[in-house]
């Protein structure tokens, strides 16, 4: 349970600052590629305006006094009834007069109806001015653009990597600093509930011992219907002690011993056979259905425990009459042990509840009997095992179904 809790409290942490970064990261990337694009516009302005081969001021500043140049060439376009003529008037490019590249580019930057954009296919960034007769266009290559924006996404990437991992370690310090408390508290109410257990285990036995003495007696009446009733009061408190007991052991145990490669379906065809006496006494046949060589790993003693509660639960609940009915199947890589019963329907708001210790749908289910401990430690020994373990209660007829990883290899 601790370590679900700090796991928990890591996973939120971690979420909350991935996300917080994400943002961070995808504000400041396009923060950055707004000012690169408002500069390189400004460059196309710029030699627009004017004449010349180069200019010295077609570039973008990158960083303090850092200005990169920016390739760049213009052109202007005269027009003679329909027939087009393009002289290269400036810029860093050469060798575009009279190309098929240069008329390539100029069809594409003609054919787009805004006055300003980019060119995708050529990776240029294009402004035209229209002056009638002549048209004049500028071009610059977005590749530095682009790079740029590379270059500062690789860098933000790795600081937010760093800080994903600094922020990791410093969750997880401060889930078991957070944590700390619970798990004492935890740890102390496990022990307590495993010491109680024992301590009341020994006088119960020895009060069982001496009621039987005493109904063995011969004695009057009455004190051998005392004696009964002592007796059978024990045993309750005893069931009670050993169900808390498996409980708090299957809870506290820090190294359970290693799981074993067992048969499943042979498991179950015991336990099945164990029970078909009681529930054939009870009124209630036990029918079954289990698959051959279902292998998993597994502690054999709490898998019959697992069983024996699913179908005592079923003999106890089960309408009279109706047959109980268990099935070994596999699905998804995983045994589905199912017990069924007919009887009167649990509620969906109390099926949540089933599993909790010392619940009871006693109004749903007719029943006082047991300690509503059944289920819980059903439960315990599932979730032990990998496995998990559901209620389903409809059309008159209440199911348990318990999942388990099959063995691999």
């Amino acid at each position: 349970m601790i370590r679900k809790l700090q796991l928990k409290f890591v996973a939120i942490c971690m979420a909350l600052v991935t996300v917080i970064l994400t943002v961070v990261v995808a504000f400041s990337l396009f923060s950055i590629q707004q000012n690169i694009s408002n500069l390189s516009r400004q460059v196309l302005h710029r030699v627009i305006r004017e004449e010349g081969p180069v200019l010295p001021d077609a570039g973008i500043s990158i960083g303090g006094s850092q200005t990169v140049l920016l390739p760049y060439f213009t052109v202007q376009l005269f027009s003679y009834g329909g027939t087009y003529t393009a002289y290269v008037t400036g810029g860093t490019y050469s060798g575009l007069d009279d190309t098929e590249e240069l008329a390539a580019i100029l069809r594409a930057c003609l054919d787009q109806k805004p006055s300003e954009g980019v060119l995708g296919g050529f990776h240029l960034r294009y402004l035209r001015q229209d002056n009638g007769f002549v048209q004049r266009l500028a071009f610059v290559d977005m590749s530095m653009e682009r790079a740029i924006l590379r270059k500062t996404l690789g860098s933000q990437l790795a600081i937010a990597a760093g800080a994903l991992g600094l922020f990791l370690a410093v969750s997880i310090l401060l889930a078991r600093w957070a944590t700390a408390p619970v798990e004492r508290s935890w740890k102390r109410q496990r022990q307590f509930l495993s010491d109680a257990s024992h301590e009341l285990k020994t006088p119960l036995t020895v009060i069982l011992s001496n009621a039987e003495l005493l109904e063995s007696a011969g004695l009057a009446d009455k004190p051998a219907r005392w004696a009964g009733s002592i007796r059978s009061e024990a045993r309750r408190m005893k069931q009670l002690v050993e169900e808390m007991l498996t409980l708090a052991r299957a809870e506290n145990a820090a190294r359970p011993a290693p799981p074993e490669n067992l048969s499943l379906s042979e498991l179950l065809v015991d336990c099945v056979l164990a029970f078909e006496p009681v529930a054939f006494e009870a009124g209630k046949p036990l029918e079954y259905e289990i698959a051959e060589d279902i292998r998993i790993s597994g502690h054999g003693d709490q898998l019959r425990q697992l069983a024996g509660i699913l179908l005592d639960n079923a003999v106890k609940y089960g309408a009279e009459g109706a047959p109980i009915r268990l099935t070994l199947r596999t699905a998804d890589r995983h045994a589905l042990l199912s017990v069924s019963n007919q009887g009167a329907p649990i509620p969906p708001e109390q099926l949540e509840h089933l599993f909790e210790r010392f619940y009871r749908a006693d109004v749903s289910r007719g029943e006082t009997a047991g300690f509503g401990l059944g289920l819980a430690i059903a439960k315990t020994i599932a979730e032990t095992h990998r496995g998990a373990i559901r209620a389903e209660s409809a059309g008159g007829r209440t199911s348990f179904t318990c999942s388990l990883p099959l063995r691999r290899g």
